[in-house]
């Protein structure tokens, strides 16, 4: 980002804003499809039992506490490479 003047530069901020949020999106749109799949099976009335949402909220927390834990994993390689002076991606 350098190399840009400042119009460009919040023109760029922009672009990345917005695909970081059409990305979280996309994600959480998964979520709640896979937990709703993997967790919800009587369509008999409009709330959910109390099995279902146990479920759901198991579902939830362990995608939550997985993605946290990825991305502190990430977080250390990035670290640990530019430590070492390996940049990623060569």
């Amino acid at each position: 980002m350098d190399g840009l003047n400042a119009s460009e530069q919040r023109e760029l901020q922009t672009r990345m804003e917005k695909k970081q949020m059409k990305e979280f999106m996309t994600m959480y749109s998964k979520l709640v499809q896979r937990c709703f799949d993997d967790c919800v099976d009587d369509f008999t009335t409009k709330t959910l039992h109390s099995r279902e949402e146990g479920c759901v909220m198991r579902c939830v927390d362990k995608h939550l506490k997985g993605s946290e834990r990825l991305g502190q994993r990430f977080q250390e390689q990035n670290a640990a490479m530019m430590q070492s002076g390996q940049l990623p991606g060569r």
